[in-house]
């Protein structure tokens, strides 16, 4: 049963498990087994779904966090961009995988491309649990995406609104709200 607020779950926690699973697979075939990745997780929205792919890749690798700030406290992104957290290991010569919850207009991942890009990696390729095409305001490169959604507030498995079902083990759509969440 889905808390109030959630109208529908979209994905259900065995649904994420089983593309997460088939992602981590086809990650492993794009990366050599003698060559550690650097996997970049995109805070706090990830963290969940990185936990997950991490655990269910065979490919060596190493873990850093960044958090970059793009939603306002609302639903909508403004498109303006803040870093709120740097890397702390050095990725130059090394392939990266960023490791996004979810892509929505694309400013996001277009600005950690071009930071990251210009840190000079050996290869540089995106994950996202969620990507919505119809939203996409910018290019933004996706080499592996778990689900395709329309245009819908999503919430749970890391994704959140005002700090709010992160923890919910399935993805559900965020109903109309009339008054804040407390």
């Amino acid at each position: 049963m889905a808390p109030p607020g959630i109208r529908t779950i979209l994905f259900t926690a065995n649904q994420i498990r089983d593309r997460v699973g088939e992602l981590a697979c086809e990650i492993d075939k794009d990366h050599r087994p003698d060559e550690p990745v650097q996997v970049v997780a995109v805070l706090k929205g990830s963290f969940v779904f990185v936990a997950d792919l991490i655990r269910a890749m065979r490919t060596p690798l190493t873990l850093d966090f960044i958090a970059i700030a793009s939603y306002s406290a609302g639903t909508t992104s403004p498109g303006e961009i803040q870093l709120l957290k740097d890397l702390d290991s050095k990725i130059e010569g090394r392939p990266v995988l960023i490791v996004e919850d979810i892509v929505d207009t694309g400013h996001t991942l277009h600005y950690l491309h071009n930071i990251l890009g210009a840190r000079a990696p050996k290869s540089l390729r995106t994950a996202c649990l969620l990507t919505k095409p119809s939203r996409r305001a910018v290019t933004a490169p996706i080499d592996y995406a778990g689900f395709e959604i329309e245009d819908r507030f999503v919430v749970g498995y890391g994704l959140d609104y005002r700090e709010q079902f992160r923890q919910l083990p399935y993805i559900g759509i965020l109903d109309e709200l009339t008054e804040p969440l407390r």
